[in-house]
């Protein structure tokens, strides 16, 4: 069973003001109002996570009138006062702990030095040495609160970006297969009974897209399971661009490959976004420029930038409306921009054109 904290707050005060009654009484007693003062020193703990500044300076008044009123003080008397320190720290800005303190400490030297002639200084500076551990440890206790509080919103933060990350590769898997398949199935339909070979092979083109589809989505589902049972794949990259063009080919659009410099191989992150906007750029040519030819251009001369160009000949997309950027060229940006990359796209030579500049993070 879980306690609620006021609930532990109002059973601790009522311990510690009982402890404290019996102490009173085993010191020879007290008077009806020494007991009410008494009272005024502790059981305030009830609300200290409600108004710890106020918990506090109650509990040192009544500590002051109480010392004023009886000479002979004894042992416990400013336990409520440490319990309010550590909430006022724990609770309040550094400032308003610093300046409770300050008050406790005059409180203390009054009380001890001035008002009680069984004190001495020294056992004054121990009671404000433990009122200043006691501080210590309520700043220390904000400051674990406040860093487990930051380490949450970090995981809050983090979960949510691997969401959207998971959905802009589903989004990338779904649309350039789908578009594929949606269109080959409509070829085959178009020429089933005229052509049958190209039917045939429009319908290979189906099965064999889609079969690549899932397993691309197996490998995002595995790495959603949780039970450590999933088989993880290797996520795609510039090494499997030959596929994506042969699979476009496959589908009607005529892409040429060009690779200037060196191949070399890129860290996961940055390869796995090349391909993709590799993906994304070819999918928008198959599903709105017509009929069309494409060229990618793989540019490794610039050292530690890669360029990829991809740029066809058919008709441009629709001009989007003002303000609007596709969704498709939003998503390739924010993936460039996570790696330190740019993307650009617009109408170039009389078609389309969308350029990734990507650092690779090594020099030649």
């Amino acid at each position: 069973m879980r306690f609620q904290p006021i609930l532990v707050d109002v059973l601790l005060a009522v311990v510690l003001t009982g402890l404290m009654t019996a102490t009173v009484v085993a010191y020879g007693g007290a008077d009806p109002s020494a007991f009410a003062l008494i009272v005024l020193m502790i059981a305030p703990i009830a609300v200290r996570q409600r108004a710890p500044v106020i918990t506090m300076c109650v509990m040192l008044g009544a500590l002051t009138v109480y010392a004023m009123l009886n000479d002979d003080l004894f042992i416990n008397t400013g336990l409520g006062v440490l319990v309010a320190m550590f909430t006022v720290a724990t609770l309040r800005p550094r400032w308003v702990a610093a300046l409770m303190f300050a008050a406790t400490t005059l409180v203390m030297a009054s009380v001890y030095l001035t008002l009680s002639p069984v004190m001495t200084w020294p056992e004054t500076m121990q009671a404000i040495v433990i009122v200043l551990v006691a501080w210590g440890l309520g700043e220390s206790t904000r400051r674990w609160g406040e860093r487990v509080e930051h380490l949450a919103e970090r995981a809050t933060q983090a979960a949510a970006d691997e969401r959207i990350r998971i959905a802009r590769e589903l989004h990338d898997v779904v649309a350039h297969h789908m578009s594929v398949v949606s269109l080959q199935a409509g070829v085959a339909q178009y020429v089933l009974d005229s052509d049958l070979a190209t039917a045939r092979q429009a319908i290979a083109t189906v099965g064999d897209t889609s079969r690549e589809a899932l397993t691309e989505m197996r490998r995002l589902l595995d790495v959603l399971r949780i039970d450590g049972h999933g088989e993880l794949g290797p996520q795609p990259g510039l090494a499997d661009l030959d596929g994506l063009v042969a699979r476009m080919r496959r589908a009607g659009v005529p892409v040429d490959v060009e690779v200037r410099g060196e191949r070399r191989p890129l860290a996961p992150g940055p390869d796995l976004c090349a391909y993709r906007v590799a993906q994304e750029s070819l999918t928008n040519i198959l599903k709105h420029a017509g009929p069309a030819t494409a060229r990618v251009t793989l540019d490794y001369t610039a050292g530690h930038l890669l360029t990829l160009e991809i740029v066809n000949t058919g008709n441009p997309p629709p001009p989007p409306g003002p303000g609007h950027t596709p969704r498709g060229i939003h998503n390739m940006r924010e993936r460039a921009e996570l790696y330190g990359g740019t993307v650009t796209a617009g109408p170039v030579d009389g078609g389309f054109g969308v350029v990734l500049r990507l650092p690779t993070g090594r020099d030649r």
